[in-house]
């Protein structure tokens, strides 16, 4: 299967994946304001910024996301405001999946809103990143169950047109080193492939032994990036637009902050 070109020029949709996703088929998540884009805040904590930000474009993803809330910047290369405090920042990889083997995997049972409760549980004691009380609607996820008690997941996140991000992929210590992560990795790439679509992921360059898993499962190497995250500040600088109404976006529904 050949990789899905972007169809607006040269960008690339993975270039800028969460902007491509709130402006695609994830613009039902989206809520902008200004030149900002971001995620309902109970979904997951990724927003978009333009390259160079000015000081409003900092004012408007603060109010957006509210003092001390946590704002999650993906391949971005500049500075916060002086005032913004940096809690995570990392030089990341950004692998593709279209030689992927892709397969559905027997004991995988598919998860939804019912199972939130122990897929936080999950992530509280395994940490693979990011997952808030609705990520799970952002596509399908996957999980193992032993002795009724879930150990393992994975699922999709980010979802710019014609990709879908695998992530949310953990295990617990217990049941490491049985292939579970491999298998759900596998079932919901064969998701995506259903659909049309093709997988990507992300990892910290630092995660050598992760990154050696994805590309023993035919992921390669698309190019470097990078993660940051920065809490808004109490008393965010102030900085021009917006009245704080919120509106619906169009068609696409994205909630909208003029």
């Amino acid at each position: 299967m050949s990789a899905p070109q972007s169809m607006t020029g040269d960008a690339h949709p993975l270039d800028s994946p969460v902007r491509a996703a709130l402006t695609g088929p994830h613009a039902h998540f989206a809520e902008r304001r200004g030149r900002v884009l971001r995620y309902q805040a109970d979904v997951t904590p990724w927003a978009a910024l333009p390259d160079a930000p000015e000081a409003g474009d900092w004012a408007d993803v603060a109010a957006l996301t509210g003092p001390g809330g946590a704002v999650a910047l993906l391949s971005f290369r500049a500075a916060p405001p002086d005032d913004w405090e940096i809690t995570f920042r990392a030089e990341g990889v950004q692998l593709v999946g279209t030689g992927v083997d892709a397969a559905p995997f027997p004991e995988a049972v598919r998860l939804g809103p019912a199972d939130v409760p122990e897929m936080l549980d999950l992530v509280a004691r395994t940490r693979p990143g990011p997952f808030l009380p609705r990520t799970v609607e952002l596509g399908t996820y996957f999980g193992v169950r032993r002795e009724g008690a879930l150990v393992a997941m994975a699922g999709e996140r980010l979802h710019p047109p014609g990709w879908s991000e695998i992530s949310g992929v953990c295990t617990d210590e217990s049941v490491r080193g049985q292939g579970l992560g491999s298998g759900l990795i596998r079932a919901v790439a064969h998701e995506i492939r259903q659909r049309g679509e093709t997988p990507f992921l992300h990892a910290t360059a630092s995660n050598t032994q992760a990154v050696r898993l994805y590309e023993s499962l035919g992921f390669e190497l698309r190019r470097p990036t990078s993660f940051l995250v920065a809490l808004v500040p109490h008393q965010p600088s102030r900085g021009r637009r917006g009245t704080g109404v919120v509106s619906r976006d169009g068609e696409a529904g994205a909630a909208v902050v003029r």
